[in-house]
């Protein structure tokens, strides 16, 4: 049996998903915050990049349940080291983790990039492009069979994500058509027709072509290397898509951390005024005179020094890079909480004068409870405005602090890691371009789609955009 790890992240994610179940809960019964997310469920672009956001959300849940693999794993495989951490991710995709070549390849190569030195059968050395160990390997002669093969694999993948999506698309309208007592042709042409009030035609169509994606996709990389291998011949598919769960980590955990400071003092600076406002104002004007990339790089390089003094109390590769992770997630929290901060404090600054909040205080009521009950529930708009557009940019904040070396760890799967592995690979001759592009492939979706549902939400909590309608 293995043995599961729990890793700093992997616990903080979990008490996120619970937060946002509860924050679920909590939203359902408050009509001023339900009203707004039917506005999000109707609209087009936000289901479809939500069904987008779901996949990506779905692949980090995965890589984040941790583990020992057990000794027959280990033995199966070959290649999985004792005590190596395994995600759940991983033992999904064991082909793409452990096909390595010896270096460069191109996207669905059977060759190495560049020549080096084969030696023939008869003992002589030769200069040419080596057959990869494992891409294209079931090929006996690739020059006449890798057309015909690529092209007999992406049908067969396409043809399997249709299928697929087909088989799904009918069971989420026979849920709907029960739900909505209907029979199902019916329900099948309200939908198809775009009469219902969710865009589920949006929604099947965005599901249909993810899984034809998803099925072309693993067709291809279980024979070749979809798009390449990096300097030391590891699958950049793969690379790419572990990565996905550090962008999250860095885009959710980050407002975990800065979330309660921001909120908590933002509240108490508007609602108290006098002189909690003025020590918190100094606070976070003093935060921000103070670059934040040099305060990451000292915070960074601090927590390098406790690591190299205290080896001892890491098991592995797996659990340095992740504290290397968390911590980065807090500095980055403790330098971007100001400006959420500020909107709290001006927002305050207005409900506390409102004639509710002037009864609640002549009547007597504790300012604890005038805040749960009348301030913080007012707010709650604004933080979720500022938690969906925040994520974006700390994803691509990520990026470029790994560019230039503080952020993640090198030993980790990230974006900003592939791009900085990718400075020297594209001076090359000839260019190495495939590491930069995938990354920028998974980087630009995931931003995109962020970027547009987090535009979704702001005009549904937007009172002014709700009050023209």
């Amino acid at each position: 049996m293995p043995q599961f790890v729990v890793l700093w992240t992997d616990a903080l994610i979990l008490l996120l998903v619970v937060l946002a179940l509860g924050f679920a809960r909590y939203a359902a019964g408050r009509p001023h915050l339900r009203g707004p997310w039917r506005r999000v469920v109707r609209s087009r672009v936000g289901m479809g990049t939500l069904v987008v956001l779901g996949f990506y959300l779905v692949v980090g849940l995965l890589d984040s349940v941790h583990f020992y693999p057990p000794a027959s794993d280990d033995d199966i495989s070959g290649q999985s080291a004792p005590g190596e951490v395994m995600s759940l991710f991983d033992s999904l995709v064991p082909e793409l983790r452990m096909r390595r070549e010896t270096t460069y390849s191109a996207p669905l190569a059977t060759h190495l990039y560049a020549k080096e030195t084969i030696e023939l059968g008869d003992g002589t050395a030769t200069r040419g492009f080596a057959r990869l160990k494992f891409g294209g390997a079931h090929l006996t002669d690739p020059a006449v069979e890798k057309t015909g093969d690529l092209i007999r694999l992406s049908l067969s993948g396409l043809l399997k994500g249709v299928a697929f999506s087909l088989v799904v698309g009918n069971l989420i309208l026979m849920f709907l058509a029960v739900r909505a007592g209907n029979s199902f042709g019916t329900q099948a042409k309200h939908v198809l027709s775009g009469r219902t009030e969710v865009p589920w035609r949006v929604v099947l169509s965005t599901l249909g072509l993810m899984f034809v994606l998803i099925f072309w996709s693993a067709e291809l990389a279980s024979k070749y290397h979809l798009l390449g291998t990096d300097k030391v011949g590891e699958d950049v598919f793969y690379q790419s898509l572990k990565s996905i769960r550090t962008g999250l980590v860095i885009g959710t955990l980050t407002t975990l951390v800065m979330l309660p400071v921001a909120v908590l003092l933002g509240i108490m600076a508007g609602y108290f005024r006098g002189w909690v406002d003025d020590v918190i104002q100094y606070v976070y004007t003093t935060l921000n005179s103070i670059p934040g990339v040099l305060l990451i790089a000292a915070a960074i390089l601090m927590l390098q020094i406790y690591m190299s003094n205290h080896e001892n109390e890491f098991n592995s590769l797996v659990e340095r890079a992740d504290l290397r992770l968390l911590f980065l997630c807090i500095i980055l929290g403790i330098t971007s909480w100001t400006g959420l901060c500020r909107l709290l404090r001006g927002e305050a600054l207005k409900l506390r004068e409102m004639e509710y909040v002037q009864a609640a205080t002549a009547f007597g009521v504790g300012h604890l409870r005038i805040i749960v009950r009348h301030i913080l529930p007012n707010v709650l708009h604004i933080v979720l405005i500022a938690v969906v557009l925040d994520f974006s940019g700390l994803v691509l904040a990520e990026a470029v602090l790994s560019y230039v070396n503080i952020g993640v760890d090198p030993t980790m799967d990230s974006w900003g890691n592939m791009i900085n592995s990718a400075r020297l690979e594209m001076a090359r001759e000839p260019v190495v371009w495939w590491s930069l592009a995938a990354a920028m492939l998974f980087m630009f979706t995931l931003v995109l789609c962020a970027n547009l549902f987090s535009d979704v939400v702001r005009d549904a909590f937007d009172p002014r955009l709700r009050d023209s309608r």
